[in-house]
């Protein structure tokens, strides 16, 4: 990465790659988080609700991935990171806790703990690597900006309402775009956008732990939703319908992941546009599951009787949004747009106004539809044109 010699808090190329067990501990409190931010997208479907858990998952996104660049280039078993880790992982939690008031009186509290996080992260990143110059300057550059973000997210905090919710929403694009422009920074350049700074496998296996949890969050509001319905058969049958679409979605990833990650695609990931590219098409299919986690939500309490427009627009835009997010990620790796699931975009979203003709149920079953006949399209694809292939042979 330099020729400068490596501090002893760097990690070493040739260090085992994958997740360690304290990545995958603070990894648990986004389980309440996501936990957090479906149960209050649930309770308000407006435009101003899905902006305003958009602005908090993707400020809560942003420090998940921060805290995963952090143990990507650092080493994750020295006491000082590990303790950075914790340190953050606390302040995470305080920002779960005030999810639900943090367009209220709780925004304080959030701002606090998202600020508070990265003090602490830069506190010990800058000293830490001063005899590596080019190292300290990426970590300098990332302070500089979360400068020019304090007087947004500070401001909202003395303001409520629609203030707020726009100050906060300038503040955390500036947070995921100046990463994206390798954080330019007055007389100090930016990190280039073609360097590699990542590990290819860690940084992967991050995402996908990330992608597990998302997951964890969904079959907890199912099994909720179950325990508390007495059985009743729409409610169980909503809770079946929500396994199913852990399952889809489960397979629907590592489905694709699988064949985009093997070597030597992974080293795709190293560098800094496709890295980053990486972890944002990852905010957009974590976001999807978190909306079908509210769906599920909704379909349990009240499975038959009319479907509103915006449990319709929450039951089927939850797996577009995870198609989405798959598509982008795929075109990250490959260059290409995956077309079944781009196409799946575009059948969920034209079904829009039929699934609000149909009990919520009905609506259910069609979004896991969808999700279905992509999976056996394209575990099955593969295989009819190997076989188309190999027949005339015969």
């Amino acid at each position: 990465m330099t020729s400068s010699p490596l501090p002893r808090i760097l990690r070493r190329r040739g260090e085992p790659e994958y997740p360690t067990f304290l990545e995958l501990f603070f990894d648990l409190v986004y389980i309440f988080m996501l936990s957090r931010l479906a149960a209050g997208f649930a309770q308000d479907l407006s435009l101003r609700g899905a902006a305003q858990t958009a602005v908090l998952l993707m400020a809560a996104w942003w420090v998940w991935v921060l805290t995963a660049w952090l143990t990507d280039l650092f080493n994750p078993r020295l006491p000082i990171i590990q303790a950075t880790v914790l340190a953050v992982m606390l302040g995470t939690l305080l920002m779960a806790i005030a999810v639900p008031e943090a367009f209220g009186r709780y925004g304080w509290l959030f701002v606090a703990a998202y600020f508070g996080i990265h003090l602490v992260r830069d506190a010990v990143l800058i000293p830490g690597t001063r005899v590596n110059p080019p190292i300290q300057a990426r970590s300098i550059r990332v302070f500089f900006w979360f400068g020019v973000t304090a007087t947004p997210w500070v401001a909202g905090v003395f303001v409520e309402g629609t203030t707020r919710l726009l100050l906060w929403a300038l503040a955390v694009a500036i947070d995921l775009g100046s990463a994206r422009l390798g954080w330019p920074t007055p007389r100090m350049g930016r990190t280039e956008l073609a360097s590699q700074i990542f590990t290819g496998t860690h940084l992967s296996e991050r995402h996908r732990a990330i992608f597990i949890i998302a997951l964890g969050e969904l079959v907890l509001t199912t099994g909720r939703g179950l325990s508390l319905s007495e059985f009743q058969a729409g409610q169980t049958m909503a809770s079946a319908l929500g396994f199913g679409s852990a399952v889809l979605l489960f397979l629907l990833y590592f489905h694709r992941v699988r064949q985009l990650l093997a070597p030597p695609n992974v080293t795709v990931v190293e560098r800094v546009r496709p890295g980053t590219s990486t972890s944002y098409s990852h905010l957009v299919m974590v976001a999807g599951v978190l909306v079908v986690s509210t769906s599920i939500s909704l379909v349990t309490e009240r499975p038959f009787g009319p479907t509103p427009a915006s449990w319709a627009a929450v039951i089927l835009g939850g797996p577009a949004l995870f198609l989405l997010g798959s598509a982008l990620f795929d075109a990250v790796v490959t260059g290409r747009l995956l077309w079944s699931r781009a196409l799946g975009v575009v059948v969920l979203g034209g079904l829009a106004p039929a699934g609000a003709q149909l009990p919520p149920l009905a609506a259910q079953v069609v979004a896991n539809l969808v999700l279905l006949l992509i999976l056996v399209g394209e575990t099955w694809a593969p295989r009819l044109r190997l076989f188309g292939a190999t027949a005339p042979a015969r």
